[in-house]
């Protein structure tokens, strides 16, 4: 039989270990917390190394074409010797597991000339996933790149355009800019040349980006896009020239 004092003394011990109990969960949260600070204050203070471009921030004489890569290498050779015959340069956004199986074709879109962006690893939408999961998605695509032609990509074009705050977080951490378009050729779905052409070129204005992919009927078109910015006096450039740009 416990007697009186000893029941004390159990309820004192019970006490205490509940009360040391709850100091160690505090201090472990405590010590969470500052494990993970300092890349919330990364995000919050690093905003002015991405901003999101739709066109160039400046009175401009270029035209960007933005190539996405994922497929179509033998379109994408095309284009290289159509964009070569006007002296044009574009932006090859690339997929990562593409250039994985095409690294000849990633270095010779980089030999002649073009900029090198960054459209993730694997095409998935940026929108629906978490800083570091976006940040992987681009860092696994920029190592490939950088391995293959020794430059980092400084762009990022989500795929699809979907991207969230999580996205321009991720690409703050990396100060990267995110990139997207004043006009969409739909090429990927309207398999259709004149409508192709008519998309890049109706209204077409100096600073803007236009959306293309390596299709054979956008390749067909391409040679007259051309022709029609040159009677505008319009130049062809990188987006990295045509955010610099002025006049």
């Amino acid at each position: 039989m416990k007697t009186q004092k000893n029941e004390k003394m159990d309820l004192c011990s019970l006490r205490y270990n509940i009360a040391s109990n709850v100091v160690l969960s505090v201090l472990v949260l405590s010590i969470g917390a500052l494990c993970f600070a300092p890349m919330e204050r990364a995000l919050k203070t690093e905003g002015d190394h991405t901003e999101i471009y739709r066109s160039s921030p400046h009175q401009s004489n270029g035209v960007s074409l933005m190539f996405n890569v994922y497929w179509g290498t033998e379109e994408v050779y095309r284009i290289l010797d159509i964009l070569g015959e006007h002296s044009a340069k574009a932006t090859f956004f690339i997929g990562g597991c593409w250039a994985d199986d095409n690294v000849d074709c990633l270095k010779d879109i980089y030999a002649a000339g073009h900029e090198i962006g960054n459209h993730g690893y694997f095409h998935k939408d940026h929108s629906k996933m978490n800083v570091e999961q976006n940040r992987k998605e681009i860092v696994d695509c920029n190592r490939f790149i950088e391995l293959a032609i020794s430059q980092k990509p400084t762009l990022f074009a989500p795929p699809s355009g979907a991207y969230d705050d999580n996205t321009l977080s991720a690409c703050r951490l990396l100060k990267m800019k995110t990139i997207l378009w004043s006009r969409d050729t739909i090429d990927w779905r309207d398999k259709n040349p004149a409508l192709i052409y008519t998309r890049a070129t109706k209204n077409i204005k100096g600073g803007e980006f236009v959306l293309m992919h390596p299709m054979a009927a956008t390749a067909d078109a391409l040679d007259d896009i051309l022709k029609y910015y040159e009677t505008l006096s319009l130049t062809v450039i990188t987006v990295s020239e045509n955010l610099q740009k002025e006049g």
